[in-house]
């Protein structure tokens, strides 16, 4: 079970033992004695017994705290593994593109399912970031996701008009404008839910890793609702789709507490001091930010700052990108975390026996609005 710790973490206790675990013994201990939530859980949360109503319960997981977290929170209220699927959207497409997300993402996330022995399916739009943001008068792209039985699906890109974009997204909560969201992930997984006829006549539930002390948009967000490709009502065929937002009232605290409990190594970026596991050049960074991914990637920064002088529109409204991290302060981080957050492969253990806080945690957040 999950024990307060004296010293105000969590720890992750075999009943049957009464001593720590170790990360080889999870698997089996979840199974046959599920552990107790001793962290703070929202009032509003979904029981197991409702949990168990639905047939697939998919993870959105970016790889980032907060994803993680809600996988971890689904574990320890006894939700069998059987009934979990992870889902993560690929920011740069699976076409080449390296512009945004970070180079260890992909990598940090197979490992994190293979620890928990989960099954992980990606999905992206074709071309990414990149591929969407250079648009000029065409189609935006088709979308790409996995299926359990080794395919790769395809859906849409073939009707619209035709429009041009050739501009990042801008900070705003407005995600028409911010586009990034809506197109790289929102869109995205509805698209793969929507054109996978495998989700007709059951019940799926789509967890997400909003929280409400994020942003105030988000603290309006509905803990549960039905998602976007929910057809529950449908003449055709039936498509029941809830989405929950199971860490929506947490604060970070709580999160890292989760964290702990598991003995769960964090995403990398988190030991290079950001706070966020969003895109690594995220259009929300701020000075520190931005003057760290020009320290961690010098030719990323410099076709993102191409990119602006070409389109003739910088993506902070008020400011270049060159100007605006000559203003900050790339974090402290050692060699070996950079090598480790730049790498494609993630080699380090995902279960530590050792939990250290990242020197991200509780840091600038620069996130949405």
């Amino acid at each position: 079970m999950l024990m307060a710790d004296p010293n105000g973490g969590v720890r992750l206790f075999s009943l049957r033992k009464g001593c720590l675990l170790s990360h080889r013994s999870y698997s089996r201990c979840v199974s046959n004695n599920p552990p107790t939530p001793a962290y703070p859980v929202a009032p509003d949360g979904i029981t197991l017994d409702e949990l168990m109503a639905y047939d697939t319960i998919l993870v959105a997981m970016s790889g980032g705290k907060d994803s993680v977290a809600c996988l971890l929170h689904l574990l320890s209220l006894g939700v069998p593994k059987e009934k979990l699927e992870l889902w993560h959207h690929d920011i740069d497409g699976n076409e080449g593109s390296e512009l945004m997300d970070w180079p260890v993402t992909r990598d940090y996330c197979k490992k994190l399912a293979e620890a928990f022995e989960l099954p992980l399916y990606f999905s992206w739009k074709e071309g990414g970031f990149e591929g969407e943001m250079l648009r000029q008068d065409a189609l935006t792209r088709p979308v790409r996701f996995e299926q359990p039985d080794g395919t790769i699906g395809k859906a849409g890109g073939t009707t619209g008009k035709l429009n041009t974009r050739r501009k990042f997204p801008q900070v705003t909560a407005n995600l028409m404008t911010r586009w990034c969201s809506a197109y790289l992930k929102i869109d995205v997984c509805t698209s793969a839910i929507n054109n996978q006829p495998r989700f007709r006549g059951q019940k799926t539930l789509l967890v997400t890793g909003e929280r409400a002390q994020e942003s105030s948009a988000r603290a309006k967000y509905k803990v549960l609702e039905p998602h976007k490709s929910d057809l529950r009502n449908g003449k055709r065929y039936q498509r029941h789709v809830d989405q929950w937002r199971p860490v929506h009232k947490w604060t970070e605290q709580q999160v890292w507490a989760i964290f702990e409990a598991f003995k769960v190594n964090p995403h990398p970026c988190y030991r290079v001091g950001f706070s966020r596991c969003s895109c690594m050049p995220c259009i929300f960074g701020n000075a520190d930010q931005w003057a760290t991914v020009k320290k961690l990637d010098p030719a990323r920064f410099e076709k993102l700052a191409g990119y602006e002088a070409d389109f003739g529109v910088t993506l902070k409204r008020k400011v270049s990108l060159p100007v605006l991290a000559a203003k900050g302060k790339a974090y402290k981080m050692t060699q070996e975390e950079a090598e480790i957050a730049m790498s494609r492969e993630y080699d380090e253990p995902i279960f530590v026996e050792e939990w250290k806080l990242p020197s991200g945690a509780y840091g600038e957040s620069c996130g949405p609005i």
